[in-house]
């Protein structure tokens, strides 16, 4: 039932995005032919005549569409004639393709008035973090770091926890022996070979076998900080170590409790300098205990990364119980979410969020149907309020085939005084709509293999 309820609120989004252009076409007095629900691609599943539209149903249902006269190869409207799209003035035609994405941000904004009326409440955005049971091997360091059931967790490394995700990446990203390390450390461990050494003067030379050789004490590594946009999950994190070759981390296990160590005649000091220099990372953690803030002495993740604590979050929500809490709440709860998807969209274009974790309606379905019999309805309809503000921005990009290229063109058309060529347009539309139908199938086979591997 809960995947049912989220496939339609997502065909409900689809509807108003092509309503929004058909009651705007309408309203200026346009000619419409059709109107589509899916994509032209494959059989139609049912059409239906209502005055002079034509309601067409198609079995490719991911997207929609309405069609003008223009659209029509085999239409006997003059060329000159106002009833082609073509002919509306640029300002008329601008109103059209911009009205699908208008009714998607309205219908977002609708969706978070209703949930912040009926509900009483939305969310922040932040979770208050707290420890759960201890159940971890009584030699692992968070049974020496002074940590007690209930703790609140408000600060690692000096970055403010709001998540559970944050403080998970933070152990995770803290693991001990995890085959990389920072230059800065190595170079400081290589001098200290080179000095308790002095019989080795290169150090990228190969040490002569069965050479003794006097190892510094080892070090921590570092504490890690991670910045706010990844703890918040606005981007994915990317460390600049520098990762281990196979025979430093074989080294490296070789070295893990020794102060000396022999040559066997194919290491260099700096191979040694790398190895013993991958250790560990602390996590300085600040909790809140009896309304007062209290350090725990250092803790460290082991070699999966765990610390060895059940985690409890609690989401923190906003009261929107009247009418000016509801709106302001709407408003920002909105601002932030745009925020969100904007900055998104900008790490996905520039590379820094790869396209094998792209996911679409398949995943979207999914994810929204557990949120729904997990947290509830009025949590899957902010999600789908999400839905649809993503769906007016990834629309609005000056992308041919998208709408916001068909603005593109009309703005271009509008500085030019004439209009652009037709022919290479619809040339340059269907090159770029043959590439999105591509790349609907990529994201849609991401969601089918992140299904079958559990990844949501």
């Amino acid at each position: 039932m809960a995947l049912i309820i989220m496939i339609l609120l997502l065909s409900f989004l689809v509807l108003i995005h092509e309503a929004g252009h058909f009651f705007a076409a309408k309203a200026l007095g346009m000619k419409v032919s059709k109107f589509g629900f899916g994509l032209p691609i494959g059989p139609t599943l049912w059409s239906k005549q209502v005055g002079d539209v034509e309601l067409v149903v198609h079995a490719f249902l991911l997207g929609g569409y309405v069609s003008f006269p223009d659209d029509e190869k085999d239409s006997d409207l003059p060329a000159d004639s106002m009833d082609r799209f073509i002919n509306r003035p640029v300002w008329q035609r601008m109103i059209v393709i911009s009205a699908g994405v208008i009714a998607n941000i309205i219908t977002a904004f609708i969706f978070v008035l209703i949930t912040a009326f009926v509900w009483g409440k939305l969310p922040s955005g932040q979770s208050l973090v707290y420890i759960g049971d201890i159940n971890a091997p009584k030699e692992a360091s968070i049974w020496q770091s002074g940590i007690k059931k209930g703790d609140r967790v408000l600060k690692i490394n000096g970055s403010n926890i709001q998540s559970a995700y944050a403080l998970t990446l933070y152990a995770k990203s803290s693991k001990q022996y995890d085959g990389k390390i920072d230059t800065e450390k190595s170079k400081k461990v290589l001098e200290q070979i080179l000095t308790l050494n002095s019989e080795i003067t290169d150090s990228d030379a190969i040490i002569k076998e069965n050479t003794e050789i006097k190892l510094p004490e080892k070090t921590d590594e570092a504490p890690l900080v991670i910045a706010d946009e990844v703890l918040k999950g606005y981007t994915l994190y990317h460390d600049k170590q520098i990762p281990l070759t196979e025979k430093q981390i074989k080294l490296r296990n070789q070295l893990k409790n020794k102060n000396t160590c022999k040559s066997d005649g194919t290491v260099t000091a700096s191979d040694i300098a790398a190895a013993i220099s991958d250790t560990q990372r602390p996590l300085n953690i600040t909790v809140l205990r009896n309304k007062k803030e209290i350090e725990l002495k250092p803790v460290y993740a082991n070699e999966k990364g765990l610390i060895g604590v059940m985690i409890e979050s609690k989401e923190i929500l906003t009261p929107t119980k009247d009418f000016k809490t509801a709106i302001i709440g709407s408003g920002r709860y909105l601002w932030e979410q745009t925020y969100m998807l904007v900055y998104g969209l900008w790490q996905l274009f520039t590379g820094k969020i790869p396209v094998k974790d792209m996911h679409g309606i398949v995943a979207i379905t999914k994810i929204g149907g557990d949120v729904i019999q997990t947290n509830g309805f009025f949590s899957g309809l902010l999600l789908t309020a999400i839905i649809s503000l993503d769906l007016a921005l990834v629309n609005f990009l000056p992308i041919p085939a998208l709408d916001g290229g068909h603005f593109m063109f009309l703005l271009i058309e509008q500085f030019r005084g004439k209009p652009l060529d037709e022919e290479a347009i619809n040339k340059v539309s269907s090159v770029f709509f043959l590439l999105l139908i591509l790349l609907m199938v990529l994201i849609v086979f991401n969601d089918v293999y992140a299904l079958i591997k559990h990844k949501f």
